[in-house]
């Protein structure tokens, strides 16, 4: 294991923005939304928002659509499929929610596009509110723009609302050299910078979304959600996953 520095603070986080991929609601390989797949992620986002972080959470669409796969047949033109793909996350905020109310979990759904019959619209003094009062948000519709990935919506929300770290959730335990499933001599961060994660090309969030944090030194950490209590254990400053730091000075 690739242990490339231990600067990282074990102090917990004060709000917290976790993006959560399409795939987090669906199994593995499958659309739609799987009721297990559901229950597991809201009760661990439930129990991570128990322990006093304030907690906003940007979910994606891929089990739902994918809007630049969609427009690769050039059917659809890019632009109205990446709108398209915008609604599959406002289907996964929703049923969310309602997952997470189940649950006794106070939250809100914010939406960059305006749908009022099932969503608040996301104003950041608004949002900003919300968390103030215990509440989750979970921010849908990604920037509310085509051509933008809802990665670099969670980089552009965690900047608005002052996050300490931006978490990534996948199904993977951290970054690795390489895909690990293809290469079994991929080693695994600990700990690596923007610029790293950048010139190395890891494939961690888009460009433009690393670019963002590394300017507001907005820290991420990769890992896997998949693991029982994993979101709460990171929220409360473990150091599991990968943590990509900005760039020292």
């Amino acid at each position: 294991m690739d242990k490339a520095g231990t600067s990282a603070s074990n102090d917990p986080p004060r709000r917290v923005l976790l993006k959560l991929s399409g795939e987090a609601f669906a199994r593995a390989g499958a659309l739609g939304i799987e009721p297990e797949a559901l229950l597991h992620i809201a009760s661990e986002v439930g129990e991570a928002s128990r322990v006093g972080v304030q907690l906003a959470v940007v979910v994606g669409g891929g089990n739902m659509i994918r809007g630049a796969t969609l427009a690769e047949g050039g059917h659809i033109q890019r632009a109205t499929a990446d709108y398209m793909g915008m609604l599959g996350t406002v289907i996964n905020a929703l049923a969310f929610r309602e997952e997470l109310q189940n649950l006794g979990v106070d939250c809100r759904v914010m939406s960059a596009l305006e749908i009022p019959a099932v969503a608040e619209r996301f104003i950041r003094s608004r949002a900003l509110r919300h968390l103030d009062k215990g509440r989750v948000v979970i921010l849908a519709a990604g920037t509310g723009n085509p051509f933008f990935s809802t990665d670099t919506c969670a980089a552009l929300r965690a900047t608005e609302l002052d996050c300490d770290v931006l978490l990534k959730a996948t199904k993977v335990d951290g970054v690795y050299s390489a895909d690990p499933e293809t290469h079994a001599d991929a080693t695994r961060y600990d700990e690596l910078s923007f610029t790293e994660a950048i010139t190395r090309n890891l494939r961690i969030m888009d460009q433009t979304a690393l670019a963002m944090c590394r300017e507001h030194k907005i820290p991420v950490r990769v890992f896997d959600f998949r693991q029982a209590g994993a979101i709460r254990r990171v929220v409360q400053g473990e150091q599991i996953g990968t943590l990509v730091t900005p760039d020292e000075e």
